[in-house]
């Protein structure tokens, strides 16, 4: 990254994929993603998003939604690595909101909040005090004495 910037004179520099592995057909967006993290932790300026369908057909638009998902997560955590204003600043927010159980806030802090709506709703985990995949062996309420 150090070489293309100095040869191309600090211009803004574009990665397509990049796939850090290539034996995930079908996968190829969250491959992608953690190729794009390191990538834009390293210094890329663009990150291209990959679908899930890339090599294999023509992407679908839930295939185009959920590759563009996991770009801008990748693109969070190359902001996180290089400690842009804000970005940890959001973490930190959800951390808070998983402390309390907020699932409210959880959902709205969440990146996707339309498919994190989606999912609570179809469990009984807004009603609970604890999410459904730990039950009563949740961390949170165990640490908090319930």
């Amino acid at each position: 990254m150090l070489l293309e910037k100095r040869l191309c004179n600090g211009a803004p520099f574009y990665v397509l994929g990049p796939l850090p592995t290539d034996i995930a057909p079908g996968y190829d967006h969250l491959t992608s993603a953690i190729g794009g993290a390191i990538a834009g932790a390293a210094g890329a300026d663009f990150l291209c998003y990959v679908t899930s369908s890339e090599h294999l057909r023509l992407p679908t638009l839930d295939d185009v939604r959920e590759g563009i998902m996991a770009t801008r997560i990748a693109a969070h955590i190359a902001d996180i690595a290089k400690d842009l204003p804000g970005a940890w600043e959001k973490n930190f927010r959800m951390a808070g909101y998983r402390k309390e159980l907020n699932w409210q806030g959880q959902i709205e802090s969440a990146i996707d909040p339309e498919r994190a709506g989606k999912l609570l709703e179809k469990s009984a985990t807004a009603k609970e005090q604890g999410c459904t995949m730990c039950g009563e062996l949740c961390a949170i309420k165990l640490g908090k004495g319930n």
